[in-house]
């Protein structure tokens, strides 16, 4: 075991709530360690419900086309921790570095003092005091959960908030209506900044619209001030500046044309004029963002199955994310049809039935997995019974290779998609070998 994972490990003892939605815990913290978050590069905060990852992967890919050194924060991470923390450097950023993350973790173990702070909390305060000793450009900083309460809203005068699209998720800290999730994302609006707002459904925008015009935000909507969609083959942005006629984004599936605008929209609302199309279009084409409706082509899970049998990983876990991973694979089907066999596995905190309910018409098949060492995971036989009842031929299996052979027994060979959970993905990514 790493040493940052045995810091890790104990960090995790420090509250007796995993999650526990306050500032002032780390702003504690944050002030005991000389408030790193005040000398960070200038900020893009991000919340949302879905594709607040693909949102900052576009953005991070088109700033580092633009000859822009970005850092990188996200969660939670598929393999390892040092995934959610990616430091600028000459060829991209890169997660930090096994040593400097130990000793920086040790560091704010040690200011901390044994006082009660989640582990994303003081986690989150390490994130700061790494970038803030790094020059970039730009911190690309993705919301945990939520965002009013959120350990990255101590960020007082972003370069630029985003929204991604707002759905009903973790009701449990966020209340279970729209327009309740909503106002928690508002949370990251700053007077006199721009947010730039992703499609969104009626109630969330109307939400987001007030808070904006409470705090003094200047908003830039999707579909309003900037609109971007496909057609013919590419993808079409335009707002007041101008239309940009760009290549499909690299990701696949078709709401990532809807995180790549909101992405091009980002950067146009910074007010750099260097700001090029040439370089937009490489960024679509260089992002690469782990179980987002990833091919798995080679590897350890690829090997079991036939050379002409498609693995696809998605992370979704949430009824938006169920439809549009659905859509997703309709375009695939469209394109070249083949069974579509699924491998499930949930978290019991999630609406595995209305995450399942778009595949009903679509799946051949379900394979249904527990999600090895997660305590919240839903049994696997529990979980067949929820695919059944949401209309799918369901059955249970006891792992990820089990599945995968009871799967390639389809003809002709089946396009396989792993999903509904980001714990499972990064259990098939270490399995597949990465």
């Amino acid at each position: 075991m790493a040493e940052s994972d045995i810091i890790l490990e104990r960090l995790l003892h420090l509250h007796p709530k995993a999650i526990d939605l306050s500032l002032g815990r780390i702003e504690t913290l944050l002030a005991d360690l000389g408030h790193p978050e005040r000398r960070v590069p200038p900020v893009i905060h991000i919340a949302g419900t879905n594709g607040k990852g693909s949102t900052a992967a576009h953005i991070r890919a088109m700033l580092e086309a633009h000859g822009r050194r970005v850092h990188l924060y996200s969660s939670p991470h598929l393999v390892r921790f040092s995934e959610r923390i990616q430091i600028a450097g000459p060829d991209g950023c890169e997660p930090i570095s096994e040593a400097v993350l130990a000793e920086t973790l040790a560091h704010c173990e040690r200011v901390n003092d044994g006082r009660p702070i989640t582990y994303f909390e003081i986690t989150t305060a390490a994130a700061f005091l790494l970038f803030a000793g790094s020059p970039a450009d730009y911190l690309v900083l993705e919301v945990g959960l939520g965002g009013r309460l959120d350990a990255t809203n101590v960020i007082a005068r972003p370069a630029a908030t985003v929204i991604t699209p707002i759905s009903t998720d973790h009701p449990q800290f966020l209340g279970d209506t729209l327009e309740g999730v909503a106002f928690e994302k508002a949370g990251i609006l700053k007077g006199s900044v721009t947010a730039i707002v992703a499609p969104q459904a009626d109630p969330a925008l109307q939400v987001l619209k007030q808070q904006a015009d409470r705090v003094g935000a200047f908003l830039s909507v999707a579909n309003e001030d900037w609109q971007c969609f496909g057609q013919q083959g590419r993808m079409i942005y335009q707002d007041a500046g101008g239309l940009l006629d760009l290549p499909l984004p690299k990701l696949p599936g078709r709401f990532q044309i809807d995180n790549a605008g909101t992405a091009i929209a980002t950067l146009r609302s910074l007010g750099d004029e260097t700001i090029s199309p040439d370089a937009c279009a490489e960024g679509l084409a260089n992002t690469h963002w782990p179980a987002r409706m990833q091919r798995l082509t080679a590897g350890t899970l690829v090997d079991l199955v036939s050379e002409d049998t498609e693995i696809w990983l998605d992370g979704g876990h949430n009824p938006a994310a169920g439809q549009a991973i659905a859509d997703a694979m309709a375009g695939l089907e469209e394109k070249f049809s083949r069974p579509l066999v699924m491998i499930t596995g949930m978290i019991n905190s999630k609406d595995a039935g209305g995450y399942l309910l778009p595949f009903a018409d679509l799946a051949h098949r379900i394979y249904t997995v527990s999600i090895p060492g997660e305590a919240n995971t839903i049994a696997a036989g529990d979980l067949a019974e929820i695919a059944t009842r949401a209309g799918l031929e369901a059955e249970a299996a006891n792992s990820i290779p089990e599945a995968l052979d009871a799967a390639t027994g389809t003809t002709p060979s089946p396009r396989i998609l792993i999903c509904g959970s980001l714990y499972l993905a990064g259990h098939v990514l270490r399995l597949n070998g990465a």
